[in-house]
């Protein structure tokens, strides 16, 4: 329990030294050239024995051209397993009102504990931004197919929506899907608030985490920056 506590004060600490910027999103929009985004987040659960099982992330993207974003996707869960993968990002489609098309290729590994196996992804996100009575608001879905050497093939749908107001709080909702085949069904679902000040350029991410694998709730924190 010393060693848990020991890891979630250091994803903490990362959090805090992420504080500069402000909301964005990735998916089907690329960066603008010369300009960054970066986020962190730490999701926990309570188990039973009093102690925790948590996982931590970290996401950057780069736009090194107005038609190409690289970018970096990190994600541990406790040391015991996770990925690391590099991204390039390139526009598709752009139909203004009616939304925009981009693809993106991603390389790198996924590990479970000290094994390590080589990881490809191929995404097609389809992303539009609207109008509501509440404000502005934007939805993306990803489309993606995941190899791992050592698994089979992944096929991952996700879903992201939410509003972009001038209000303090904003909702976001994510719902992420995984199918291989002759394997279960696996959903994860984040409803979230974005909490946001005029005369703060951080945006926190706080929601809750509901999955297939468990029975219980957990509490997810994130921070959005870009630069």
């Amino acid at each position: 329990m010393l060693a848990d506590a020991a890891r979630m004060r250091r994803v903490a600490i990362i959090l805090f030294l992420l504080l500069a910027g402000s909301p964005a999103w990735s998916g089907a929009w690329l960066r603008d050239k010369g300009t960054a985004f970066v986020s962190a987040a730490v999701t926990a659960f309570k188990e039973q024995d009093y102690g925790y099982d948590y996982k931590g992330s970290f996401y950057a993207e780069y736009g090194l051209r107005e038609n190409l974003t690289l970018g970096l996707d990190v994600e541990e869960h406790r040391d015991l397993y996770g990925h690391a993968l590099v991204f390039a990002r390139l526009p598709v489609a752009d139909f203004d009102n009616a939304g925009r098309f981009a693809a993106e290729i991603a390389i790198g590994a996924h590990h479970r504990q000290m094994r390590a196996w080589a990881l490809y992804k191929a995404t097609l996100s389809y992303g539009k931004g609207f109008q509501t009575g509440w404000g502005n608001g934007w939805i993306a879905v990803d489309a993606a197919l995941e190899y791992r050497t050592h698994d089979t093939l992944y096929r991952k749908l996700d879903l992201t929506a939410g509003l972009s107001s001038p209000w303090l709080v904003n909702p976001l909702l994510q719902i992420e899907t995984a199918y291989q085949s002759d394997r279960p069904f696996h959903w994860r679902v984040r409803p979230s608030v974005m909490i946001s000040t005029k005369d703060s350029p951080a945006t926190w991410i706080l929601g809750l985490e509901r999955t297939d694998a468990r029975k219980n709730t957990g509490i997810r924190l994130a921070i959005w920056n870009t630069f």
